[in-house]
C-alpha cells in the first residue's frame, strides 16, 4: 500500500463520522419523506400505512391552509430580504473602524442572534401586548392609539418581520463587517485623490467588493427565510386568521398535532422543491455562478 493510498483511507476515516451524522440526520429524513409522501401513514397506526400514489399531491395543491402559508412565507420572504440586509450592512458600516468604543457597539448588536429564538418571541410577546405592552405605553406618550400589533391579521405578520430582522442583523453585520475590512485601504485613498464623495466611494468601491460576501448573506438569508416557525409558533400560533401560518409550521402541526405523517411529508417535498428553485433563481438573476467562475 503506498503512501497516497494511506493518506486516502486516513481522510475517509476522519470524514467518517460527519458522514455518518450527515446521513442519520440528513439523507435518511429526505429519503424517508420522499417515501412516506406517497403514503397514507398515520402516526398512531404506523402498521396501516399503504401506497396511495399522488392523492397526497392532489389534496395538497386544493388546500387554501397551504396556499395561505405560501403567500404568508412570499409576503415575509420579501420584505425581511431587503430590511434585514439593509440593516446588516448599515450596522457593518457603523461600527467598521478600530475605535475601542465600537466593541461595546459590536457586542450590543450581535447579542440578539446568540440568544434563543423562543426567549426573543416571549420577550416581545411581553412588549407587544395591547394593553400593557411597553411599545403601546410608549406610542401613547407621543399621542398614538394603541395598536393590535399580534392580535390584528393585517399587522402580525409585519410585526414578525420587524422582530425577525431586529433579532437576525447581528449575524449579517458580523459577515459584511468581514467583507467591509478586507476592501484594500488604498483603493479609498486614491478615490479620495481623485476627488470622489463618499457617496461615489461606497458605490463604486463598497458595494462592488462587497458581492462575494452579499450573494453569500443573500442566499443563507433567503434559504433561513423560507424556514420561518419559531417566531408565529410561539406569538401568534399561525393566526389570527392564519395570517401567520407558514409552510414549516404548517407542516409541524399537520405531522405532530393532526399526525398526518404522510401528508404532512408531501407538504415537506413541494416546499422543499420550492426552496431549491427560489435558491437557483436568486444564484442566476444574481450572477452568483459567473462570478465564480
Amino acid at each position: 500500500m503506498n503512501a497516497k493510498t494511506k493518506e486516502s483511507i486516513m481522510g475517509y476515516l476522519f470524514l467518517s463520522p460527519a458522514m455518518v451524522i450527515l446521513g442519520l440526520f440528513l439523507f435518511l429524513p429526505t429519503l424517508l419523506s420522499i417515501y412516506y409522501a406517497f403514503t397514507n401513514y398515520y402516526l398512531l397506526t404506523p402498521g396501516a400505512t399503504t401506497f396511495i400514489g399522488l392523492e397526497n399531491f392532489k389534496k395538497l395543491f386544493s388546500d387554501p391552509l397551504f396556499m395561505q402559508s405560501l403567500k404568508n412565507i412570499g409576503q415575509f420572504v420579501i420584505f425581511i430580504i431587503p430590511l434585514q440586509l439593509g440593516l446588516a450592512l448599515s450596522l457593518a458600516l457603523l461600527v467598521n473602524n478600530n475605535r475601542k468604543s465600537t466593541i461595546f457597539f459590536k457586542i450590543a448588536f450581535f447579542a440578539p442572534v446568540v440568544m434563543s429564538l423562543v426567549v426573543v418571541s416571549v420577550l416581545w410577546l411581553v412588549l407587544l401586548n395591547p394593553s400593557s405592552g411597553l411599545i403601546n405605553s410608549m406610542l401613547d406618550l407621543i399621542g398614538i392609539n394603541p395598536q393590535p400589533f399580534l392580535t390584528s391579521p393585517k399587522q402580525a405578520m409585519y410585526v414578525i418581520i420587524i422582530v425577525s430582522a431586529w433579532q437576525g442583523a447581528g449575524y449579517q453585520m458580523l459577515i459584511f463587517l468581514a467583507g467591509l475590512q478586507n476592501i484594500p485601504s488604498s483603493l479609498y485613498e486614491a478615490a479620495s485623490i481623485d476627488g470622489a464623495s463618499k457617496w461615489k466611494q461606497f458605490i463604486n468601491i463598497t458595494l462592488p467588493m462587497l458581492k462575494p460576501t452579499s450573494i453569500l448573506i443573500l442566499t443563507t438569508t433567503l434559504i433561513d427565510a423560507f424556514k420561518l416557525v419559531i417566531q408565529p409558533m410561539v406569538m401568534t400560533q399561525g393566526g389570527p386568521l392564519n395570517s401567520t401560518l407558514t409552510p414549516v409550521y404548517y407542516i409541524y402541526r399537520t405531522g405532530f398535532t393532526d399526525r398526518s405523517v404522510g401528508y404532512a411529508s408531501s407538504i415537506t417535498v413541494i416546499f422543499g422543491a420550492i426552496i431549491i428553485i427560489f435558491t437557483l433563481l436568486q444564484r442566476k438573476l444574481t450572477g452568483d455562478e459567473g462570478y465564480y467562475e
